[in-house]
């Protein structure tokens, strides 16, 4: 999504703000799970990169896992895409520290890929999750394209994980990247894929939560990466919500973090596809901590002929030194606000919620 520009990745931790909001680490092991199968029978498949488990590949240990196990991944890098493609799984951390366990590869949308051609955004994905009722919890999931390193490179998008499946759980997982980190999809304009994200960390500078899924963000840190400029540091989503469906992404109960500069960055920008022009994108910031590198004008477009305004881009009940209240930053009314809840966007035709109170305080800068 969007220009690709010079990104530094911050290691600097600010101290954590005052807040209301429950919220994530990521680095705890003190965490409520939220259940993910009621058998206790179902198979455990291990997978430790010294060889002493039954797999050292996440990518075998996913293909051998049948309907209701649970992948338990010991401690260590994996390099290498992965595609969860089965239904019915859970991936686990070993330790229940995320930082313990990274899947990670280095792709870009630019980079050449055997047999010609380039990789594309999709393409570059180091994790891709199409099944349904994939539950991940206590991972790292990165992509670790560095644009300084590829300075041929023009088209920088380098996803570190793409998600179509539906009913999907993500619990204190982190998500590392730049450009385009969190591709919350769908498998087609026709269909809908919630997804629940409870006290994980996302990270990155352009776009870099987007897509047409419908995903709740509940209790998570979102952190907004340092390009190295004075007034503009990107843009954290980029919805591109199908005209039909009812919800697009909340941020709910979260917290918006930052080292870069007062008012250098954007909460998004609305994503309309040349493959689907008549897509109407949704996103809602509510009841969250934002940092003071947002400006006041909080959205802008992506492309001529779809101004922002058009779309439903809004904030409710946001406090810190960026929530700020300006024509260019609007806000639902208490009454609207009502009916969009975690429990709403997720229910769908099956009921399914998913949702439990994050656990944890949020705003401890968690990144690489």
């Amino acid at each position: 999504m969007g220009a690709s520009a010079i990104a530094t990745a911050s290691t600097h931790e600010p101290p954590a703000p005052s807040t209301t909001a429950a919220t994530a680490t990521g680095t705890s092991t003190a965490s409520e799970a939220i259940p993910v199968s009621d058998d206790d029978t179902a198979d455990v498949i291990t997978v430790e990169t010294d060889g002493s488990g039954d797999f050292s590949s996440v990518q075998e240990a996913v293909d051998a896992a049948p309907a209701g196990a649970t992948v338990r991944i010991g401690p260590g890098v994996y390099r290498g895409p992965v595609v969860v493609a089965a239904s019915d799984l859970t991936l686990v951390g070993a330790t229940g520290d995320p930082r313990d366990v990274v899947i990670t590869d280095d792709r870009a949308s630019g980079l050449p890929k055997p047999g010609g051609g380039t990789w594309g955004t999709s393409g570059s994905a180091s994790v891709v999750i199409s099944g349904d009722d994939v539950h991940s919890r206590d991972l790292t999931f990165e992509n670790s394209f560095l644009r300084e390193e590829h300075p041929e490179v023009t088209s920088t998008q380098a996803v570190a994980v793409r998600t179509t499946g539906d009913r999907l759980v993500f619990d204190n997982v982190r998500f590392l990247g730049h450009q385009d980190t969190l591709y919350a999809n769908s498998p087609n304009t026709e269909t809908t894929s919630r997804q629940y994200y409870r006290n994980c960390y996302v990270e990155g500078d352009v776009d870099f939560v987007f897509g047409r899924g419908t995903a709740v963000f509940h209790g998570c840190e979102i952190r907004s990466l340092d390009r190295g400029s004075d007034s503009d540091n990107g843009y954290v989503t980029a919805p591109s919500t199908p005209p039909e469906q009812e919800f697009g992404f909340l941020f709910t109960e979260s917290c918006f973090t930052s080292d870069a500069p007062p008012e250098s960055v954007y909460l998004g920008r609305p994503w309309v596809p040349s493959s689907d022009l008549d897509a109407r994108p949704q996103a809602l910031i509510r009841d969250s901590w934002m940092g003071r590198h947002f400006k006041e004008q909080g959205w802008i477009e992506m492309s001529s002929g779809h101004d922002w305004r058009q779309f439903q881009l809004r904030e409710f009940a946001n406090k810190g030194p960026g929530a700020l209240n300006t024509p260019d930053r609007p806000q639902m009314s208490a009454e609207e606000a009502a009916g969009h809840t975690a429990e709403a966007y997720l229910a769908g035709s099956d009921g399914w919620n998913p949702v439990r109170e994050p656990a944890r305080p949020v705003c401890t800068a968690r990144g690489r």
